[in-house]
């Protein structure tokens, strides 16, 4: 079978390693898979290959977990999410097929360094957002998820509140699983959904599956403040390096 994206050897086994670690995040903590490795691609090919790949496995991994987070799920926080996405998905989808693609990674890279530093800030909350606020969190989500990364957003915001781990990491599988299945359709009209993003999938699933079985089973034996830290710190690494990519 061909490589993908007509990538090398070598830029193919650094994205599987990428994905590997990726999966283990997404696992423990509920976020920061697609934004990791979208991050990674664009070092060494175009971001936008990517994103309909990582919709594919964000699903993937939800399905692997459903069984462990389905009596965790706030759903009616996922629902408004929805709500707002819907309107931010396709300004999102419309703005990255209008890019080049060092402008891809330069607003991705930009975007991806806001929110790490947003949620490495540390900032708190002192109750939880409920009702309409989540829809407008939604609407910003939506338009990230035109790059696939919707959860950074999210994760920004929902870390902030006093909300369980689990309820946390549980709402964020679930909200990302049903925008990334309504995102798809948009993808494909766009034209990001190839016959090579379903190769790069059948490539990556065995690291997909290691990796979030991995993350998922260290969830309640880690501390998540230090690994998120960590995670976190990374992807403004690789935010970084897309950046100069994308300049220079």
């Amino acid at each position: 079978m061909a490589l993908p994206f007509g990538l090398s050897p070598a830029a193919s086994a650094f994205l599987l390693a990428a994905v590997l670690g990726a999966a283990v995040l997404r696992g423990f903590s509920g976020f920061g898979f697609s934004a990791l490795v979208v991050a990674v691609t664009g070092l060494v090919s175009d971001p936008r290959n990517a994103i309909a790949v990582v919709l594919f496995c964000e699903i993937v991994m939800t399905l692997q977990a459903a069984r462990g987070i389905a009596g965790h799920v706030d759903w009616s926080r996922v629902g408004l999410l929805l709500l707002g996405a819907a309107v931010g998905v396709p300004l999102g989808v419309h703005g990255l097929v209008s890019v080049g693609v060092d402008g891809a990674r330069v607003a991705i890279s930009l975007f991806i360094l806001a929110m790490c530093g947003l949620l490495l800030a540390g900032w708190q909350m002192r109750r939880e957002l409920r009702g309409w606020p989540n829809a407008a969190l939604g609407v910003v989500s939506g338009v990230a998820n035109g790059a696939a990364m919707a959860g950074l957003p999210v994760a920004a915001i929902l870390s902030a509140q006093p909300i369980p781990p689990q309820v946390f990491r549980a709402t964020l599988i679930a909200y990302f699983a049903v925008l990334d299945t309504l995102s798809v359709p948009l993808m494909w009209q766009a034209g990001l959904v190839t016959r090579d993003s379903f190769v790069a999938l059948a490539f990556a699933l065995p690291a997909l599956l290691i990796g979030n079985h991995f993350g998922s089973h260290r969830f309640s034996r880690a501390a998540p403040r230090n690994f998120r830290r960590l995670s976190i710190g990374l992807m403004a690494v690789l935010a970084a390096l897309g950046l100069a990519r994308g300049v220079l």
